[in-house]
Formats: structure tokens, sequence, C-alpha cells
């Protein structure tokens, strides 16, 4: 499954699953750092990948959607003081391997597993 950096996750968490061959597309690279959170849940959508962000304002947006019924393509949450560097790749890298982008249509997964 294709993973979708929102522009707040560090970069040495994109790097790491980088070289460990996870397919990784970065908000900066995409050219969507200013987006809105609901606008780069759609765009992560499009791309059928899934948005992992350490932003929870997002969980807001998740929720909204949820509620309403409006379909986005799935969302991995972890809080920034709740996991390490190297959690967050293994769970991360673990989550990319074994899953396909259905199995998080409209769900949130919270790391650290």
């Amino acid at each position: 499954m294709g993973l979708y950096m929102d522009v707040h996750v560090p970069s040495a968490i994109t790097r790491g699953l980088l070289l460990r061959g996870t397919d990784v597309l970065t908000a900066q690279v995409d050219g969507t750092t200013e987006l809105t959170d609901p606008d780069l849940l759609d765009r992560a959508t499009e791309l059928g990948r899934v948005l992992f962000s350490q932003d929870e304002d997002l969980l807001a947006e998740v929720t909204k959607r949820q509620h309403s019924g409006k379909t986005f393509g799935g969302v991995i949450y972890a809080h920034q003081l709740a996991i390490t560097i190297g959690q967050a790749i293994n769970d991360l890298e673990i989550l990319a391997q074994a899953g396909t982008p259905e199995d998080l249509v409209n769900r949130v997964e919270y790391l650290p597993l």
C-alpha cells in the first residue's frame, strides 16, 4: 500500500521508510504543503494512498467524514509524543507491506500498533 505523508511528518520517518523500499509520497514532493486538511485527505484518496499524519486536527475532519458517509482513502495516525521515529518506521512498514489501501478505506489506524 502506498503511503502519503502529511507535511508535519518528520523527514527521518520518510527517509527510513524509503530506505526499506516502502512506497512513500510526501506532501512536499507532491506540492501540496499548503492544502487544508480536507483537501489533503482528498488528494491522498485521489491517488489511492493512505494518509499518514501526526496532526491531531486532521482527526476532526476524519470523524466528520465518517459521520457524514463521505468516503476517504484511510488515515494512519500517531500522536507526536506517543511514538518514536523508529517505532513509526517499523509500524508503517508493517502496515504498508501487509495491507492494501482497501483495508483502510473510511478507517483510522492508530500507532503504535
